[in-house]
């Protein structure tokens, strides 16, 4: 953990992640890790297929190139073949780089959820990403209520209002909701990846069935009420204040815990990356310590994908603040980001503009908190 931060009571702030965190630690116990799954000898390869066939290549062409620089430096040729050479050096060295970042590592990325997908099927009857029991914050249906039935849809509002796409947006909402809660509960298991000035830090985790999802942790110096009415319940008003973001639209309000949103981000890495645009469904929820909007992509008829941007597609993430339990003028903030900009983007490209988009965010929002809640002197 970075220093002049303290994160040591998130886990205390949440009594019901806290009891999921003792109940994984015994079903770790009987059940294989998902991160470090173990198979026979024979049906996972250490060496993919593809990773062989770029070390093959790599090794033709490094022969072939040492090859032609020895007869260029024994003929000592003054045509344009000692033009040519440190051209062609370059361009194979580039094309390499391209194939091992577009097609080896994603490819095996792609063998790797497959892979953690197969053994998670093998080990539960549900598409969880860790194993945990039920709890008064999951949102699944009773035993005596059938799975997909109006009753798990019961929150306030007439049964004949919702449709079948409301009770899509309701089960997305509370799948992500899910997610989110099991990515809190395995903090140790968080990558650290880099922090800023401000003791903000990000990090990163693996998550089966998603792939790879960033973990902002920051200490704001206000009251957790007033990040949940900046962050949580107004998203359309980010725009305001937020630079990395251009366009927070509610599409649709489907519940009182549920909606719809279009986004569109603006450009990043000094305008490499392009702006993207959005369709997320969210759901919201006040807990006693802590407030939570847990999000991920879908599809509304009101916003089909447009030629002006490319349409990104966001896996389970959203924003979480914590209470403190021991000085109420002062929270905890949370931001769990897993999205794909799609395009033809490099992955470390991705992930450094993913890194900086998340601090220029936090700079933005300790900005206006400090103007508008903050009384002057």
């Amino acid at each position: 953990m970075p220093s002049g931060v303290d994160y040591s009571e998130l886990e205390g702030s949440l009594p019901a992640i806290a009891s999921l965190n003792a109940s994984y630690s015994q079903a770790s116990l009987s059940l294989p890790s998902p991160k470090y799954p173990l198979l026979p000898p024979g049906e996972r390869k250490a060496f993919s297929d593809v990773r062989r066939t770029f070390c093959l290549f790599v090794t033709f062409d490094l022969l072939f190139i040492a090859l032609l620089w020895i007869i260029e430096l024994n003929l000592f040729s003054q045509n344009a073949f000692g033009y040519v050479l440190p051209i062609t050096s370059f361009v194979v060295a580039w094309l390499e780089t391209w194939f091992l970042d577009f097609k080896v590592l994603t490819q095996e990325a792609e063998d790797e959820r497959v892979y953690l997908a197969a053994v998670n099927a093998a080990c539960e009857p549900a598409p969880l990403i860790f194993p945990r029991p039920m709890s008064d914050g999951q949102f699944y249906s009773p035993p005596e209520s059938l799975a997909g039935s109006d009753e798990e849809f019961d929150e306030g509002l007439s049964r004949k209002e919702l449709t079948e796409q409301d009770k899509q947006f309701i089960r997305q909402g509370r799948e992500a909701m899910a997610v989110v809660e099991q990515i809190l509960t395995q903090e140790e298991n968080w990558k650290f990846e880099k922090t800023n000035e401000m003791g903000d830090a990000v990090y990163t985790l693996e998550i089966p069935f998603h792939g790879k999802t960033f973990i902002l942790k920051a200490l704001l110096q206000c009251k957790a009420e007033v990040v949940n009415k900046e962050v949580i319940l107004q998203p359309e008003k980010m725009v305001q204040w937020n630079r990395t973001v251009s366009v927070c639209q509610i599409l649709q309000r489907v519940d009182e815990n549920t909606m719809v949103s279009y986004d569109v981000s603006a450009g990043a890495a000094g305008g490499v990356v392009s702006p993207r645009d959005f369709v997320n469904v969210r759901r919201v929820e006040c807990r006693r310590d802590c407030y939570i909007s847990a999000g991920m992509a879908t599809s509304h008829s009101s916003k089909p994908p447009h030629s002006r941007y490319v349409r990104g597609e966001n896996g389970p993430g959203g924003f979480v603040v914590l209470k403190s339990s021991s000085n109420p003028s002062v929270c905890t903030f949370i931001w769990v980001l897993n999205t794909d900009l799609k395009g033809h983007l490099p992955r470390y490209l991705i992930h450094q503009s993913l890194a900086a988009t998340m601090f220029e965010f936090m700079s933005h929002l300790r900005q206006h908190i400090n103007e508008v809640h903050i009384p002057r002197r």
